[in-house]
């Protein structure tokens, strides 16, 4: 077998294409037993990858390349696929692509030579989303239908224009996670039950919004294989057509990302458009447009972020009933206004209902992934040169338009914070610069070590759109109407969620500036060191670190440092690290305390502390030295915390929220056990527990859980009335119940806390906020320890709380009692806001119920927010603690 490694080297697939074909081309059928699209079959990753092997041994049109290892470990894998002559020549290409995609120092004359030169690098693949079946389903057609026509005359221009990397999956472990559900259910009432667990690891369906952030695995591995070879086409499939038509195509709906590059959405527009008319020439009615809720502002898609690396970028979705069963759809199905089958200017050929199955829908994506072929092997110069035109002009922009650069000091309230932020722009291709010795730009001095992000590089529109603050246009349904719902989050400023200061340069670099920066990732970086020997904490989660990366490597924060003498090591609650402190020394058998802050404290030191004591000082050195710690050594101080016994709940609807914050958790290294429905309804929980947190859930989730004969009975209902009277008990009993977002709605209407959510039952005429940064007050106590004064706060359909008679506790956070709090996104009706609380402590019996009113650690982004959830994680009364005690140490 030919296999290649994304290690990246020089040697590739070079040397090991066989110009000869070594078996018969396997069909399909031959090696999964059935027909792709075969009603009640799929096939699973392992039967995918299985066959992709034995094509790549039968063909000298195909190699595999390894790109590495999943969540769960799975080998993974794609395929290149074109003709045996690019093959052989394939390094010469790639360096193509590369030059291409990164153009400073390039010019016309010289890019028109490459771009005539090169061939078009096209990705398409099965979809991340394995619950849509469809796609990884025809990846296995296509695969063999390229390769049996290789000769045809409409499949050889492709081979010979194009490069084209085919990925089977881009979720291979839940293609087997579905697969194997489905199998399991085929023929039962439940053959067509949803999922009880998330087909990506921690975070489901939200795989498709970490293109930015790049927490999870696969979506690093996914950016570090297109940094490789620079792809001029993405194309991913979903299968979410708005019912009753059959297939999604771009142009997308408004608003679009207001930094692509417009010859990208010009590209994109084409593809769409050409895609419905290849539908059309073969029968396949029901395409549409735009107009139908798919808009493109935001940018973490994986499958629309490229748009901002001047790759041309899009998704399509196909319809799906539900897995691999067929149904059929009447005219009395469809919603009132497609009943007459009236033709459309963007849905001119609508689909008359009639049975749809698996093979439907695989069948309408192998026309779309043929068409994008086709328009690449025609187009593949126009692609080439205008790529490397839009870099062109984001070089040029930087040079004119302000602004010219981002500067990032290394003083921060958590130093790690921009280096969480930087490493993720070097993996995604934006370079930073570093400055070696102090410098003045526009009357402002920069110490040395302050991060530079020049606005003259090709990827500008990325870092642009990440650390602009966003303006959601004010778009509704018809005028004086509610306000059009964004797709998906309306702002996202990495600055406000990262809680750092970012500064623009708004007039150009000087020479004299210029001259004091160095271009990061230019030369090898040692390791960092970790803990005991573990990994760095900023090469983030096991697997492919963002160390593995050249530029993100060679970001790092301040060394750590512990200043005065003592036998006790304070951290403050501002830094993130803290909190890996806190646990490794636990772990290590110290002992913490903690110290609350004092009121409007804008230095992190007096905002709260943990104070580690018990540990030897060589041990507590490297904590300093591997988390880069900003500490300070004195006497111990504070009450002491005993290490609290933490249950996160998990329902069986497979909880995306749930997963970020079981992430999140083991990142930092927490140890916490999983409670489910059965276990909280059986009570007794205090005896186990201290703490449970509850993640953003809606209250009938909460309650009712999967519909009783939806799934197999172990997994009906959610928790009902035994669960909410348990958990009463376990807050009565001294423990702290914690709810974030939406379960705050759950806890007050069930526990009977004397709050009210302001927000609810509000038009959307009157007030509305969808995912966006909107700023609180803070107080001092524990669960606001290390927040500033003013913090940002991502609001996502989130509560506002004002406390009714009968209240005992306190506010932890509140919004200003005037003006808007809106810092990105979109805000109506700030009204309804002022002076109400954002978060509560609120005491019942001998506990707490801590309602955060926003989402903390909304996919793993507002690291400004992360150490709220921390806080609250640790916030319980001890076994031996009288309700007054709590006090005593609060």
């Amino acid at each position: 077998m030919r296999r290649c490694s994304t290690a990246l080297t020089a040697a590739l697939v070079t040397a090991t294409v066989s110009l000869t074909a070594q078996a018969p081309l396997p069909s399909p059928e031959s090696v999964l037993g059935f027909k792709v699209g075969a009603d009640f079959k799929l096939a699973t990753w392992d039967e995918s990858l299985d066959y992709f092997r034995k094509l790549d041994a039968a063909s000298d049109r195909m190699t595999l390349v390894e790109v590495g290892q999943t969540s769960n470990g799975r080998p993974w894998y794609f395929a290149l696929v074109s003709s045996p002559a690019n093959l052989a020549n394939i390094e010469r290409l790639r360096q193509i692509s590369q030059r291409i995609a990164h153009p400073e120092g390039l010019q016309d004359a010289e890019a028109r030579a490459l771009a005539r030169e090169g061939r078009a690098f096209v990705h398409i693949d099965g979809g991340l989303h394995a619950s849509e079946v469809a796609g990884a389903q025809h990846t296995i057609q296509l695969a063999y239908d390229l390769l049996s026509r290789a000769e045809d005359p409409a499949i050889a221009p492709i081979l010979n224009n194009v490069v084209f990397m085919l990925w089977p999956s881009i979720n291979p472990d839940g293609q087997n996670i579905v697969a194997e559900w489905y199998r399991g259910n085929v023929g039962t009432p439940y053959e067509v039950s949803p999922l009880i667990e998330l087909y990506q690891k921690y975070i489901g369906h939200d795989n498709n919004r970490d293109a930015y952030m790049l927490n999870m695995v696969e979506s690093r591995e996914v950016a570090r294989v297109w940094r490789h070879w620079e792809p001029q086409i993405i194309y991913v499939q979903h299968q979410s057509s708005p019912f009753p038509t059959r297939i999604w195509l771009p142009p997308f709906a408004e608003p679009i990302a207001t930094h692509v590059p417009p010859l990208m959405s010009r590209t994109v527009n084409m593809i769409g458009m050409g895609i419905a008319r290849s539908l059309e020439e073969r029968g396949q009615v029901g395409a549409t447009h735009m107009g139908t809720g798919f808009d493109a502002w935001y940018p973490g898609y994986i499958d629309y972020m490229p748009m901002l690396q001047n790759i041309n970028s899009f998704w399509i979705e196909t319809a799906l009933y539900r897995y691999a069963t067929p149904h059929f759809y009447t005219i009395a199905d469809f919603p009132p206004a497609y009943r007459a089958l009236r033709p459309e200017s963007l849905y001119p050929s609508p689909w008359a209902g009639g049975w749809w199955r698996l093979r439907d829908a695989v069948d309408y994506m192998l026309t779309a992934s043929m068409s994008v072929l086709d328009f690449a092997s025609k187009y593949k110069e126009e692609l080439l040169y205008n790529r490397y035109q839009a870099g062109r002009d984001q070089i040029r922009k930087g040079e004119t338009t302000a602004p010219y650069a981002y500067l990032i000091a290394q003083q921060q309230r958590d130093p790690v914070a921009p280096v969480e932020l930087l490493k993720r722009l070097g993996f995604n291709g934006v370079s930073v610069h570093q400055l070696t010795t102090p410098a003045v730009l526009d009357g402002t001095p920069w110490p040395a070590g302050t991060w530079v992000i020049p606005m003259n590089q090709p990827f500008a529109a990325l870092a642009r759109q990440l650390l602009d603050v966003q303006v959601y246009p004010d778009l509704r349904e018809f005028p004086e109407g509610p306000p059009e719902q964004p797709y998906d989050a309306a702002g996202w400023t990495l600055s406000h969620q990262m809680d750092l200061r970012v500064a623009e340069a708004r007039t150009p670099l000087t020479a004299a500036f210029r001259s004091a920066m160095k271009t990061l990732g230019d030369s090898p970086t040692p390791p960092a060191a970790g803990i005991n020997g573990d990994p760095s904490p900023f090469d983030s989660v096991p697997g492919a670190g963002f160390d593995s990366n050249p530029m993100a490597a060679a970001i790092r924060p301040p060394a750590g440092k512990a200043t005065g003498t003592g036998p006790a090591l304070a951290v403050d609650a501002g830094q993130l690290n803290a909190f890996r402190a806190v646990n490794e020394a636990w772990k290590a058998g110290g002992v913490v305390r903690f110290e609350v802050g004092s009121a409007g404290a804008t230095d992190p030191s007096a905002s709260g502390r943990y104070i580690i004591t018990g540990m030897p000082p060589a041990a507590a050195d490297r904590l300093v030295a591997a988390l880069a710690l900003r500490a300070t050594r004195g006497a111990a101080a504070g009450a002491q915390l005993q290490r609290p016994r933490i249950a996160l709940y998990q329902p069986w609807t497979a909880s995306m929220d749930a997963g970020w914050t079981e992430w999140l958790l083991e990142n930092y290294g927490f140890e916490f056990a999983t409670l489910r429905n059965a276990e909280a309804r059986a009570g007794s929980l205090r005896g186990k527990y201290d703490v449970i947190l509850i993640a953003d859930e809606s209250t009938r989730t909460l309650l009712d859980g999967l519909q009783k004969g939806s799934v197999p009975a172990q997994y009906e209902g959610g928790l009902g009335a035994p669960g909410v009277q348990a958990l009463d008990q376990f807050v009565r009993d001294g423990g702290t119940l914690v709810c974030l977002n939406r379960s705050s709605a759950f806890a007050i209407a069930q526990l009977h806390l004397p709050v009210k959510n302001v927000t609810d039952g509000l038009k959307r005429q009157e007030f509305f906020a969808s995912g966006s940064i909107l700023q609180v007050l803070t107080t001092p106590s524990q669960v606001m320890a290390g927040m500033p004064p003013r913090a940002a706060v991502f609001f996502d359909g989130s509560p506002a709380f004002s406390t009714l008679d009968g209240f005992k506790g306190e506010v932890l956070a509140a919004y200003q009692r005037e003006g808007s709090p809106l810092l990105s996104g979109y805000l109506l009706g700030e009204k309804f806001l002022h002076g109400q609380a954002a978060a509560l402590d609120v005491r019942l019996g001998n506990g707490h119920v801590v309602l955060i009113g926003f989402r903390p650690q909304w996919r793993g982004q507002p690291f400004g927010t992360f150490r709220v959830l921390f806080n609250a994680a640790l916030f319980y009364a001890p076994h031996s603690a009288s309700p007054a005690g709590i006090s005593d140490w609060k």
